[in-house]
């Protein structure tokens, strides 16, 4: 008996016995990408040539044709699938009885088949879709053993936090009236949003999901302005910071300060930023995002990490861009930059006014060693 069980948890240290006199194993098998269950009975000689595979008619079906895989494996116990218990730390827990899944089923029939979108075979992961103005959103549920008892987990692509109000009673209907309840009071901000991806020239993020509240927006060449909306007001106004070189920064800033007090919530973020500003958007149907897209002027390449560049040469004659990593890192080579508490000055590495330029860092760069 020492001998075998040593056997099996040699070749399988993860496929624990589930009783005292080790005749009964339990795990799980991988086949075709995905988990089944299997479950093997030794006689009480523990002699594996005896022994019975049991598993669910799912995994019959995987295996019909490869009965000599199946007889190796009751006999020899050396398949060469990943077979591993999916809690090893954890007690071993009953599948849930017929009556979880037939009541799972009624609730998605309640709610609407056309609602959902992925279940997985156990059907511990739920994917549903709600439409709100035109935009589809998704909401997954993982749903825990102990289902309704116990809370699901929710997992939404929001800006804000989504939390689930719970009781034994619920179900995946109330889940989902929560969901659209929330997608309603986050409207106005994806209003918001979307009117900015519509009519403006985004740099950052290219691909902005549904819970991204910053927007980087194209101001002319070389300039630009990065937002940060709330969610919960976002018609108010947004956190502000201007990218670009301090000549055509400043007049902008001196611009917000002296008309904050035009914006109106009433109007759109974008239409208030415009009459704040006293500017207009460079427009999508005319201009081309190539057209403000320079690359760096030290590494010749628009991104780099997932950056692009966000510093300027303040030359007017110049305005050549750079990324901020390789700008510092251009200064720290050279013998006549400077550094003055979170700002360095040094020589624009582009222009051919290296003598009367210093270039100004707006974010805060490391200590010399």
């Amino acid at each position: 008996m020492a001998e075998t069980e040593a056997t099996l948890l040699r070749q399988f240290p993860l496929f624990l016995p589930q009783n005292r006199a080790k005749t009964v194993y339990e795990g799980f098998i991988s086949a075709q990408g995905r988990d089944f269950h299997l479950r093997l009975l030794l006689p009480k000689d523990l002699q594996l040539r005896n022994a019975r595979l049991l598993c669910s008619w799912q995994l019959k079906a995987v295996l019909n044709g490869y009965h000599h895989i199946v007889q190796q494996l009751i006999h020899v116990f050396s398949f060469k699938q990943e077979v591993a218990l999916k809690n090893k730390k954890e007690p071993y827990v009953l599948p849930p009885p017929p009556k979880f899944y037939s009541s799972l089923i009624g609730e998605i029939r309640a709610l609407g088949w056309d609602k959902l979108v992925y279940v997985d075979p156990c059907f511990s992961t739920i994917k549903l879709k709600a439409d709100v103005s035109g935009r589809e959103h998704l909401i997954t549920v993982k749903l825990k053993a102990k289902y309704p008892a116990e809370s699901p987990d929710c997992v939404v692509d929001f800006p804000v936090p989504f939390s689930v109000s719970w009781t034994p009673q619920s179900s995946l209907i109330s889940i989902y009236s929560q969901f659209l309840a929330a997608l309603e009071s986050l409207k106005t901000f994806w209003d918001v949003m979307d009117e900015i991806d519509e009519k403006t020239w985004v740099l950052e993020p290219e691909k902005p999901t549904r819970s991204a509240t910053a927007r980087r927006i194209v101001l002319g060449n070389n300039i630009s302005i990065n937002i940060e909306v709330d969610p919960r007001h976002p018609t108010m106004l947004p956190e502000c910071c201007f990218l670009g070189a301090d000549h055509v920064v400043k007049p902008l800033g001196i611009r917000l300060s002296r008309n904050i007090h035009l914006w109106d919530p009433e109007n759109s973020l974008l239409q208030n930023l415009k009459d704040v500003l006293e500017i207009d958007f460079p427009a999508r149907a005319i201009l081309e995002k190539s057209d403000f897209s320079m690359d760096c002027g030290i590494c010749y390449a628009y991104q780099l990490d997932g950056a692009i560049p966000d510093q300027v040469c303040d030359n007017s004659q110049c305005g050549q861009s750079f990324h901020y990593i390789c700008l510092y890192e251009w200064l720290r080579g050279l013998l006549t930059s400077r550094q003055s508490f979170n700002i360095m000055f040094g020589e624009c590495p582009y222009c051919s006014k290296v003598s009367s330029l210093f270039v100004t860092f707006h974010k805060t760069v490391p200590s010399f060693q």
